[in-house]
């Protein structure tokens, strides 16, 4: 790895935002404490670029469906059909995350090799995020019955509830790959129910103070395209929006978002709909998030 972790668009973000963290915290592979993290989960979020788009994907599966045989591989035993859209060699980001424990880890690197059934990342690059704006929520495994994928040429009433609703989503980005250290990466961000306003087809999400490595905001600063995937905790459905983004990094409009320190807008420019899509479920307990935002 280089002596900075930070690709150009991740170091222009910092600037912009008034100075950034020296990231002594990324690594170029995974210590053990991450490795047994992993294999403990029972969903990952992963994201890669697929046809120049960035998407991502909730992979599911019983504890020890992710496994970690050295500190740079990581294996992800799946069957589900978004690994379609995974082929060697592309650009690949990882995000475990226990909602119970608010305990988050990401991988980000190179996809070495999609047999059947397994989807391999090479690991370039592994950090922890700590666990603010994290919601409590229990996790069960339930019986599904998915159906086809949605395809929504506008924002329904369901998606725009699913939207306004929210306390969670997950966003996908993805630097120019040519840049030293670019790549995929993938990312939570929660806050307040409601969070996320929605306009037309134009989301306006509030960026809080963090680990000021600005690894979304920087992919978003080299490549404007980026993809949101809400989860229905309660009903395990999911809503896939692909779009194009914009970084409001001050003004006036930040004040109606308490505590935001910037935003950005997303244009919806694809979106879709899966339902009943996850075998898990999860129960919300009371969650520090909120109170985080008063910090």
């Amino acid at each position: 790895m280089s002596a900075s972790p930070f690709h150009p668009g991740e170091l222009e973000a910092q600037a912009l935002a008034g100075g950034g963290a020296a990231g002594g915290g990324i690594r170029d592979f995974m210590v053990e404490q991450h490795r047994t993290f992993f294999e403990a989960l029972p969903f990952v979020v992963v994201a890669t670029v697929d046809g120049g788009w960035p998407v991502a994907a909730l992979l599911t599966g019983k504890p020890g469906f992710v496994s970690v045989p050295d500190r740079h591989t990581l294996r992800i035993a799946t069957e589900d059909p978004a690994q379609r859209a995974f082929v060697t060699g592309a650009p690949a980001g990882v995000l475990g995350i226990d909602l119970a424990t608010r305990r988050r880890n990401r991988a980000n690197g190179t996809i070495a090799s999609t047999e059947p059934g397994v989807l391999v990342l090479d690991v370039r690059q592994s950090f922890g995020n700590c666990p603010r704006y994290i919601h409590v929520r229990d996790v069960r495994p339930t019986a599904r019955a998915p159906g086809p994928a949605e395809p929504l040429p506008r924002l329904d009433a369901d998606a725009r509830m699913a939207i306004s609703s929210a306390d969670t989503l997950f966003v996908a980005s993805a630097a120019r790959t040519v840049e030293l250290n670019g790549g995929v990466d993938v990312s939570h961000r929660g806050g307040p129910r409601g969070f996320v306003r929605v306009e037309d087809r134009t989301l306006t999400i509030p960026d809080y103070s963090g680990n000021r490595y600005f690894n979304t905001l920087g992919n978003l600063v080299s490549n404007p395209r980026a993809a949101l995937l809400f989860v229905d905790f309660e009903q395990g459905d999911l809503l896939h929006l692909q779009g194009t983004t914009e970084i409001v990094w001050g003004g006036p409009e930040l004040r109606s978002f308490p505590a935001a320190e910037r935003l950005w807008r997303f244009r919806v420019d694809r979106a879709w709909r899966n339902r009943s899509a996850l075998p898990l479920r999860w129960t919300p307990r009371a969650s520090a998030a909120e109170s985080d935002l008063s910090a």
